[in-house]
Order: C-alpha cells, then structure tokens, then sequence
C-alpha cells in the first residue's frame, strides 16, 4: 500500500501541514507526544532565546514545531539522508519563519558543527531510526515506503540512540532536556544507558494509546 501521504504529497503535523513525498519519513501521529515534550521544556527555560536541536530531522515536523510554537526559540535541525534533507529544507523554506537552521550531517558530528553551541542548549530532540535490523515492520506503508535510513538502527535498534546520548551530553546545558523517541519495548534499556552516560531523571512517558514511545533525561 502507498501512504495517503505521498499520494497527496501532505502530511498534517500538530499545526503544520508538510510536504512529503518518497524518501522522507512520513511523520506520525506519536510523534507529536514527543513533540510536545519538547515545547513544554522549552517553554519553561528562563532563557529569553531558547535553544533546541532537532536530530535526524527527517521532513523537519519537530523542529518546524518548535520554532512555530515557541517563537522566541532558535532551532536547528540535521538530517544525514540527502533525499529527507531536501524534503526539511522545502519545509523550513515554506514554514520556518528563518528561525530554523537546517544542516546535512551526521547526528555524531553535531559537536563539532554546532561548536558555539557546546553546553548552551535547552531542549536537545530526536525521532531517531530505532527498529532493530533484524526486525521487519508489519505495516507495509513503513515497510516498503519509509526509507530504510529512517527506520534501522542495529541488532537492538539503539545504535543511534546511544551515539545521541553522547552528543547531548556535550551539547546540552546544565538543566536542560532530552528527548528521545523509540519503540515500546525499548524504555527500560534507554532509560539505563542515558544514566550510565551521565544523564539524571530519566523517565519513559506513554503516548496517546498508552504505549511507552518517548523518553526525557535532564543534563
């Protein structure tokens, strides 16, 4: 089955309305729980310019999200695949407002390209790729549209997740957040490497149908 999404070319995201197409994840409805965490932490920094990252941003839903929905905040946003880049920057172009800046890269080296940014961030938030490798998704829209890049990360489907751990604790402030989301089953293990890693208050949090998709950390 092809998604409604690419045969329309749309894709509502809270308040949004994106454009979506092959090659790009096609934001889901979870996600935006996830999203949602990250605007209440940024809403509640002190700070008068909040700062957020976007990690492995996809067609730009959560950052997108973030500047329009708190914006006095300054986003960025990455994304490694060139096809989703592509889709975020027709996005950031169409809705950004200039608040977000989008960068092609690797989320690891967002240390080094965000090097002003070093322990100055608020609110640090990814939809990572988190299926194990081995697993295959039952729905065929994900399965056979989703780009693999999106959807696959190791025999546990943590790789990423573990390398995002690292990032935010270089790029997150004292104080400031993580937000993480992932499969149902996967709290547990990502709520102990975050602690191994040096974050505090890990918690798993459940979306709109009661399943544990999201987990925050504090710096």
């Amino acid at each position: 089955r092809v998604p409604l999404q690419h045969l329309t070319g749309r894709a509502a995201f809270r308040a949004l309305e994106l454009e979506v197409g092959p090659g790009v994840f096609v934001p889901r409805p979870e996600t935006e729980t996830v999203a949602q965490f990250a605007i209440d932490a940024l809403l509640g920094v002190a700070a008068s310019e909040p700062l957020a990252v976007d990690l492995c941003t996809g067609s730009g839903a959560i950052a997108l999200s973030l500047a329009t929905e708190v914006p006095v905040a300054r986003v960025w946003a990455i994304e490694k695949d060139p096809l989703a880049h592509a889709w975020a920057q027709r996005n950031i172009a169409k809705l950004g407002d200039g608040r977000v800046n989008l960068l092609l890269a690797d989320a690891g080296d967002a240390p080094s390209l965000l090097a002003d940014l070093l322990g100055r961030v608020h609110v640090l938030v990814s939809n990572p790729p988190y299926v194990p490798s081995g697993m295959v998704p039952r729905d065929p829209e994900v399965r056979d549209h989703d780009p693999d890049l999106a959807l696959y990360s190791g025999l546990d489907g943590l790789d990423l997740i573990r390398v995002i751990s690292k990032v935010g604790i270089e790029l997150v402030a004292p104080g400031g957040t993580l937000v993480l989301e992932h499969a149902e089953e996967q709290g547990a293990a990502i709520r102990a490497l975050l602690t191994a890693d040096g974050w505090r208050a890990a918690a798993t949090h459940q979306d709109l149908t009661l399943r544990d998709r999201a987990t925050t950390a504090v710096r």
